[in-house]
């Protein structure tokens, strides 16, 4: 079966840190450029970050500025999102998705599953005292 799962979620404290990671299964990532977005609650789904499919270029929404990193191994066909100083507005399902065929800048114009050549099924992040 051809999809992309994320993992790493789960509740931390507000100045916390988690590492999200996505994984392919039944196809490999080498070829797609990679995002990560979430949504929460009562919000609109926004992205993230997104990464090339080399790795060489990212793109960084201002929510995510200085406080995550987003990397890829593609020996591991795996991407991570590092997120760190973490905040209450950080609670969210967070998701990856796969695109091939465009630039970090595309990909990240981009809000939803539609256009997208793959899409998780989220990993919540709660970030709560």
């Amino acid at each position: 079966q051809l999809q992309l799962v994320e993992s790493g979620g789960g509740l931390v404290q507000p100045g916390g840190s988690l590492r999200l990671s996505c994984a392919a299964s039944g196809f490999t990532l080498d070829a797609f450029a990679i995002g990560w977005f979430r949504r929460a609650p009562g919000k609109e789904r926004e992205a993230i970050s997104c990464i090339s499919s080399s790795g060489g270029v990212t793109h960084y929404e201002d929510s995510a500025k200085g406080r995550f990193t987003i990397s890829r191994d593609n020996a591991k066909n795996t991407v991570y999102l590092q997120m760190n100083s973490l905040n209450p507005e950080d609670t969210a399902t967070y998701y990856c998705a796969a695109m091939a065929g465009t630039t970090v800048q595309a990909m990240c114009s981009l809000r939803g599953p539609r256009g997208m050549d793959y899409w998780g099924k989220g990993t919540l992040v709660t970030v709560s005292s």
